[in-house]
Parts: C-alpha cells; structure tokens; sequence
C-alpha cells in the first residue's frame, strides 16, 4: 500500500533515516509546464528548521526530477524524484531500539512485519510525506490551469481556535505567520501556546482548515467513490490525523430547515443560497467551495519520561531525545493541501474518461 490515486498516482518510498525519500508520480497529464520555482516553495512549506516552533532537524530538502519531463514539460511519462536526507541523527534513537515508544508505530509494525526501523520511526515517519507535496504540488499546477485552487490554514491549536468560517479571513496571509493561520492576533496566541508546551517538552494537536475553489459540478461518484470519502481517506492517510469532517460536519444536529441548501438561477448559473454541504452532494461536487477540517492530535513524542514496555514486555521508562516538532500543524498545511490537490485532479481525470 505504497501507492495512492486511480489515475493520477503516486507512489512513494524511504525512510526517514535512509538515503533518501522519493516518488514516482504515473498517470499525470502531458503538457504541463514544471514550475520548479514552485514546487521547491511547496517543500520549504513543509521542511523542518523553517522557524522557532518546528524541529530544529535542518533540511535542504531540494528535489530532483528523474524522469517524465522534457524542455521543462511533463511527457505524461513517469515522473520519478528523490530527495536527499541530509541531517539524519540515528544515533538519538539508539535507546529506543528494543523500546516501544507511546502511541507510535513501534509495536504494530512489529507485530506485523516481524522487524522494524526505530531510526526516527522509518517508513512510518512523516519524512515520508515530502514525497506526498512534490506529488502535490504536480496536481496544483495542474489545476491552476483549470482554475482550480487548494488553500489550508491552521485554524485551531489547543484551545485557541478561529470562530469564523473561511470566508471571513483574507486567505492570502497565510504565510505570514510561522503558524500558518490568517488571523494574525489569533496566529500570536497559538504560536505563544506551542512555545510554552515546546518548553515544558510537551506537544500540542489541533485543526488544519481546507478550501478547494473553483471546482467543476460532477466530480465523483454516488455510491462507491464518492468525493467526500476519498478527501476523507486522503486526510485520514496522513500521520497523526484522527478526524475528518466537511461542510458542517459533525454540527448537523438541527432542522432539516436550516440546513438545506436552495438552489436559485444565479445570472442564468444553477447555485446554491448557502452552502452547508460543504460542496459535496451525494457525494458529487456541486460547483461550490468544498470545505473541510482535518484534526490532527499532539505528537507522539514528548520529551518526557513515559510508562511504557519493552520488545520483551518487560516494565520500563522511556525519554526520547532529539529533534522533535511540539506542534505539528504548521508543517502540515501543505501536505493536507498536497493530497487535496491529488484527490481533485485524479476525480477530474476520471471525470474525463
């Protein structure tokens, strides 16, 4: 299960301590111009030691393109890339070797493989996802061509949440703060949060906000397939996502009166008054925004001691040491928007079949 997509598809490889992470990206369009420029910002969004609140791990993370494209163009070929680790410290993972860290990887991928890499988590870190945001950023340019467009933010640290919806944020800011979040007094008190949890070696989870715009009517299927449940297993592949919801999400519990979404003749255009399907309906998309928000729980490793066992179910205590972000949602912007772009563009091929 190394790959994901139908048509659009990307499958990727590497450790987090291994020579390198790449990907080879079958079924993407002839045509498009590679805009290197862009895909290098897609990964300096995602790369470690980008500011005070993430793990100081220091990456070039440069990719470089193997295969599929020609005078600066996709052949609609195999586009296969790699990117150097180059600041691996393995060495402080030796005392976890025959440890099983709290809520990692470590005991199920054992229990299931019969071996596993506890240098950084190997195959099960979120390394891993740099190949996930070349792929992205791919779809994203794609897209851009069929003016469709993928924006996330941090909406919520801890406690401290946005209590407006996406439309009251100029979505532009973004990148203005560390913390990825469009409301600069709000994007203050969670960047506060994460440094006094990084502190205290102590992490802290919280929301990633998605909006897709421009989307055609039609993408999706009504039974098996649908939109809605492929962008939910796209965010639910992520590392450290535990929840999924879009348009109103979990906040249904009221009349069917309130919640309809009317249809009007806008300048001879079929819309919707409101939008509280998020987009999807029958999980097709209608033509409006698509809106989502993906929960992503505080990292697992802390730099405190821990009640745990070892390979040998023996009682035993355990202080990771190392590298470690305390908050993960600054970082994950990009990827929630990379297998959003992916998801879309792989439903738009199909659509076109």
């Amino acid at each position: 299960m190394n790959t994901f997509g139908n048509i659009f598809r990307l499958t990727s490889f590497g450790e987090s301590h291994g020579e390198a992470v790449g990907g080879v990206i079958d079924g993407c369009p002839p045509g498009i111009e590679l805009d290197l420029e862009f895909i290098q910002n897609e990964l300096d969004r995602r790369r470690p030691g980008q500011s005070r609140i993430t793990t100081p791990r220091v990456e070039s993370d440069k990719v470089v393109f193997l295969s599929g494209i020609f005078e600066g163009k996709t052949t609609g070929t195999s586009i296969g890339f790699i990117i150097k680790n180059e600041n691996q410290h393995s060495a402080d993972y030796n005392n976890l070797k025959d440890i099983f860290r709290p809520s990692h990887a470590d005991y199920t991928y054992l229990q299931k493989y019969g071996i596993r890499d506890h240098r950084g988590g190997g195959r099960s870190s979120a390394r891993e996802t740099i190949a996930r945001v070349v792929a992205g950023a791919v779809a994203k340019l794609y897209l851009k061509q069929v003016g469709v467009s993928v924006t996330a933010y941090t909406s919520q640290v801890g406690e401290i949440k946005l209590e407006n919806n996406y439309m009251q944020y100029d979505l532009g800011t973004i990148e203005d703060t560390p913390v990825r979040c469009p409301d600069a007094e709000k994007a203050n008190e969670m960047i506060n949060l994460i440094k006094e949890v990084q502190y205290k070696g102590d992490t802290i989870g919280g929301v990633v906000t998605c909006v897709i715009q421009g989307t055609p009517v039609g993408l999706g299927e009504p039974v098996f397939g649908k939109l809605h449940a492929a962008l939910g297993s796209a965010m639910l592949g992520i590392n450290a996502v535990k929840g999924f919801e879009y348009g109103h999400g979990f906040d249904v519990s009221r009349r069917g009166s309130e919640m309809n979404d009317s249809f009007f003749n806008d300048n001879g255009k079929i819309s919707t008054r409101t939008n509280y399907s998020g987009g999807i309906q029958a999980g097709i998309s209608n033509g409006q925004d698509i809106y989502f928000r993906v929960a992503f729980k505080p990292v697992s490793t802390i730099l405190m001691e821990q009640q745990t066992v070892d390979v040998h179910g023996n009682d035993t205590t355990i202080k990771a040491r190392g590298r470690h972000d305390a908050c993960v949602l600054p970082r994950a912007v990009p990827i929630v928007e990379a297998m959003a772009a992916m998801v879309i563009l792989d439903y738009y091929l199909l659509a076109k079949m």
